[in-house]
């Protein structure tokens, strides 16, 4: 797999804390922005929307859902 330069624009105060972090951590800021990248990626399960499904499971209590939709888009016509 390779890899690609990518640039991006972040804030003054962003680039001072990756700045800073980076130093701290004896890495680049390119390395910090991978590490970075790879968190996000593995920490995206999907599990905070599961949990919102499942706290509002049961919370429509009106008629069937897809007729009701039908009437309300008939509206905008």
């Amino acid at each position: 797999m390779g890899s690609q330069r990518t640039i991006i624009t972040i804030s003054d105060d962003d680039k001072l804390w990756l700045e800073n972090y980076s130093k701290a951590h004896g890495i680049s800021m390119a390395e910090s922005v991978r590490r970075g990248i790879k968190q996000l990626k593995e920490n995206d399960t999907g599990e905070a929307y599961k949990r919102l499904v499942l706290q509002t499971r049961g919370v429509w209590k009106g008629e069937d859902g897809l007729r009701y939709q039908d009437k309300l888009r008939a509206e905008w016509r």
